[in-house]
């Protein structure tokens, strides 16, 4: 590992993208662990994709938020009721008569209060009172209001690709284990190694590529030039989001005393994480290098894991 040694590792604390998982420790309440061990949890450190072969996210092959949350609640011990689909008045109906509940995904760009906001997203309904919505919004809006009908249309989520319904919510979290954090993520890590393994399981759109070829295929295109609108996403978004999951799964796994998988994680956030200034400034030629320096670390990753599971 270059740089700091494992030992001086610095923990990140800060703002950023991490939606779902703000929203779920809103709902759990003081029980609920910090949200970079619920991102953790969720698998979306342990893997690249690059969807349909052009739209890069630094999380696996075949994951989405919808598997992460239902794998996070299940590894802390909750229960929960998810609840989908109808027209848009009987989501209303049925979001007004179940609130707090954790909402999405919804479609970001269609939430007026926060103009600029793209692709999908999760958010805490506190209540529907008439014909407006109150909601906690943990991209930085506590306590947003917005009218139902907006809200609604958002809610549809005609434009989040990964979803075949519409009105996803969730309610009714029980708590049905005491199962402290560490043992949590102890128990989610032969998931990870599957994740980063490429699981045969999941739906994967055609054309999709991931881990290492994911990167090495980005770097190419880098190379020849982005598609309208990726690089955008990945500055404003992707790399943002994808270093601070490798960045929290690094000290979460420090924390469980496994330093070597701690170590090729930490690796990967840094070299992601020094992705950011070429991309924005048009470096073309460093961020492909950057990319390619990325590459072998998924597997790396993945066989550090299984080690430590071994000794285990």
């Amino acid at each position: 590992m270059s740089g700091a040694s494992l030992g001086a590792m610095l923990a990140y604390t800060g703002s950023g993208p991490y939606c779902y998982a703000n929203s779920l420790a809103m709902m759990l309440g003081p029980a609920a662990p910090e949200a970079g061990a619920i991102e953790t949890l969720t698998g979306s450190p342990f893997g690249m994709q690059l969807a349909g072969g052009a739209q890069p996210f630094f999380d696996p092959l075949g994951w989405d938020p919808e598997l992460g949350l239902d794998a996070a609640v299940h590894l802390l011990g909750w229960r929960c009721e998810r609840s989908h689909g109808g027209t848009p008045e009987e989501a209303l109906e049925r979001l007004r008569a179940a609130c707090p509940a954790l909402v999405g995904p919804v479609d970001f760009a269609l939430l007026p209060y926060s103009p600029g906001g793209d692709g999908d997203h999760y958010v805490v309904v506190l209540a529907v009172e008439g014909d407006t919505v109150v909601l906690h919004d943990p991209h930085g809006h506590p306590f947003a209001t917005l009218p139902a009908a907006d809200f609604v249309a958002a809610w549809r989520a005609e434009a989040v690709e990964y979803l075949d319904t519409s009105y996803v919510m969730r309610t009714g979290f029980v708590r049905v284990r005491e199962t402290p954090v560490e043992q949590a993520l102890r128990d989610s890590l032969p998931a990870a190694v599957r994740w980063l393994e490429g699981r045969d399981d999941v739906p994967v759109p055609p054309g999709t590529l991931g881990g290492g070829t994911a990167a090495l295929r980005l770097a190419e295109q880098v190379e020849s030039g982005l598609a309208e609108g990726v690089r955008g996403m990945l500055v404003y978004f992707a790399v943002r989001v994808g270093v601070r999951r490798l960045a929290d799964a690094a000290a979460w796994l420090e924390r469980l005393g496994l330093p070597e998988p701690a170590a090729v994680a930490w690796e990967q956030a840094r070299v992601l994480g020094a992705l950011q200034h070429p991309l924005a400034t048009g470096d073309d030629e460093a961020a492909a290098a950057g990319l390619r320096r990325l590459a072998p670390g998924y597997d790396r990753l993945r066989a550090a894991l299984l080690a430590a599971g071994q000794r285990s």
